[in-house]
């Protein structure tokens, strides 16, 4: 059976491709539409996977949307009815949006897609992402978590998956949180109180606890009271997101924790001002640590299972996943590298594969999804467009050659097999820098990605030498550092030696890198190693502030032309900014 799934209209669009079971090409909306974020029906990407897949939407047999737009009504329906007669301006646009096409999503799909309707099916919008993060994982059984803003009612879940002799996943809620009661959006609320945009911005909220103390955290446990068991109980007299969709957070919350930031002043750390931002992001970051480990530890109770799977946009807090591995109890902890709304679409298409009697495909799933690119196409490109290149024939005078250049102090942009699944650079669209230099974060930051100076950059090591530089604790992050999905401390050893990867709190989101799905990156990253000692490179996303990461060789160009970047390296062909 051949399975497109869907996932769109609130962020993060996405599609997925699925055939016989296995996961053929998954595709993030705004990698081709250059929007951030881009919410939009992802009609290019659907695209992209079916070319991928070699396949016409007439060879697809079902079409899957990630959740369920009736039930969601429901909920927007009556919250903004409950909040009346402040909800009325949240109650028209609703009423406006959802009238016009939403609740009608399946003639929509239908006709935008250009298939019939008889073939489209709905999800659970929390039974996605348990999906996205089971099926295609190497374990046989699971206790999975799934935590995010909202889906239809629900804001959590516990899900018991097991795999049966027929190769097919069973996957069983057994616990739900339902809305407000939501980690997600109260994560999100205190993101917009900092000044910071909703569904862009947390990355810059658990950036920026490094810098504080959680001295707030009894003011916010007072609004999120936590129980023993996960439970969430927000008091709503502090927010504003169930009656508006302009306010995430009420008055009240600036009575109790300060004056909110205006997004146009920038975050001054030297200043009480500064500092007095940077302790309330540290108090939500750890009300959120303590409470991921809270549901962890529940869902290790309800389950009796000795491995976790995490999805959901929360999953992607790599600090509290850290935490997760360290003290939930759990052997192996596995995060899905697209846990947002963008993975929804690949586990809806698993969960209808499944239930037509596909079985689980359990190789490990390749974080590199999406379009490559052949070296012929590269090259023809760059010849079009008049750009001056050196073309190498074989890997290792490529690898040599982009190392040289690394250790003596360049920056280069990387541009390698299919584009990444999920809001991490891990070798397939990076930026790479000698994360040896102690000045060198502060140069990205200000001369290539133009960010706030407080936001930290990643290491990407060797697998096998990784732990000489990071506290790994044994095994214990094995299932979240290939994506890029656990901070954790570096060894005496990383922080005299990767000053530039070392965040203020003295730790790494390092991704560990193996062969398997990345074989040239790990041939570049020994061929560091032989030219430095040192088998580790800071590795960011290729992309600008405020710019989808790059999905094809044009917009690496225009990256690179736009940046200070001294080279591009686009598959075997590299490009010096002093030569182009």
């Amino acid at each position: 059976m051949r399975i497109l799934g869907i996932s769109a209209l609130f962020h993060d669009s996405a599609a997925a491709l699925v055939d016989g079971g296995r996961v053929v090409a998954a595709v993030q909306e705004e990698r081709l539409s250059r929007k951030k974020n881009d919410a939009r029906l992802p009609l290019e990407a659907a695209r992209e996977c079916l070319a991928q897949g070699g396949l016409e939407l007439a060879d697809v047999d079902w079409v899957v949307f990630y959740e369920k737009p009736i039930a969601k009504f429901d909920r927007i329906l009556q919250t903004s009815l409950g909040a009346w007669p402040r909800g009325i301006l949240r109650f028209t646009r609703a009423m406006r949006t959802w009238l016009g096409d939403r609740l009608w999503l399946e003639g929509r799909l239908a006709r935008e897609l250009g298939t019939s309707a008889d073939r489209i099916l709905f999800s659970d919008h929390h039974l996605s992402h348990a999906a996205s993060a089971f099926f295609p994982s190497p374990l046989e059984r699971a206790a999975v978590l799934t935590v995010d803003g909202v889906g239809e009612w629900t804001t959590s879940a516990i899900h018991h998956a097991t795999t049966g002799d027929d190769g097919r996943a069973r996957l069983a809620t057994v616990a739900r949180q339902r809305f407000p009661g939501s980690m997600g959006l109260l994560y999100s609320a205190i993101t917009a109180y900092l000044g910071f945009e909703v569904n862009v911005g947390e990355y810059m909220v658990m950036g920026l606890a490094a810098y504080g103390e959680p001295r707030f955290l009894p003011e916010l446990s007072r609004v999120a009271r936590l129980g023993p068991a996960g439970e969430l109980a927000l008091d709503m007299r502090y927010f504003a997101f169930h009656r508006s969709d302009a306010q995430s957070f009420s008055p009240r919350l600036e009575a109790l924790l300060g004056p909110a930031r205006d997004p146009a002043t920038p975050i001054d750390l030297d200043t009480a001002e500064g500092r007095r931002l940077a302790d309330v992001a540290a108090s939500v970051q750890r009300l959120c640590e303590d409470y991921l480990v809270a549901a962890a530890r529940e869902a290790r109770r309800v389950t009796g299972e000795a491995d976790l799977c995490l999805a959901g946009g929360v999953a992607l807090n790599c600090v509290a996943n850290a935490r997760v591995a360290r003290e939930a109890g759990f052997d192996r902890v596995v995060v899905h590298p697209a846990a947002g709304d963008a993975g929804g679409a690949l586990g809806a298409a698993l969960l209808v594969a499944n239930a037509l009697g596909e079985p689980r495909d359990r190789a490990t799933l390749s974080p590199q999804l999406g379009r490559a690119w052949a070296d012929e196409e590269v090259r023809g490109f760059l010849r079009d467009v008049r750009v001056r290149h050196t073309a190498f024939d074989d890997d290792d005078a490529l690898v040599t050659e982009v190392a040289r250049r690394l250790a003596r102090g360049e920056v280069g942009g990387w541009f390698q097999g299919g584009s990444e699944w999920g809001p991490r650079a891990l070798g397939g669209r990076s930026i790479l820098a000698d994360a040896r230099d102690p000045g060198m974060a502060d140069r990205v930051n200000a001369r290539v990605k133009y960010r706030e100076p407080f936001r930290p950059f990643a290491p990407a090591a060797l697998a096998d030498d990784a732990h000489r530089f990071f506290a790994l604790d044994g095994g214990r992050y094995e299932g979240l550092t290939p994506h890029m999905l656990a901070v954790v401390p570096l060894t005496d050893a990383g922080r005299a030696e990767l000053p530039a990867v070392c965040h203020a709190d003295g730790t790494a989101r390092v991704q560990t890198v193996d062969s398997r799905h990345h074989p040239r990156f790990r041939a570049l990253l020994e061929a560091f190693r032989a030219e430095t000692g040192v088998g580790v490179l800071l590795n960011t996303s290729l992309n600008l502030k405020g710019e989808p990461i790059c999905g094809s060789p044009v917009d690496a160009l225009a990256t690179f032309d736009r940046s200070d970047l001294d080279f591009l390296v686009v598959e075997r062909c590299l490009v010096d900014k002093r030569a182009a």
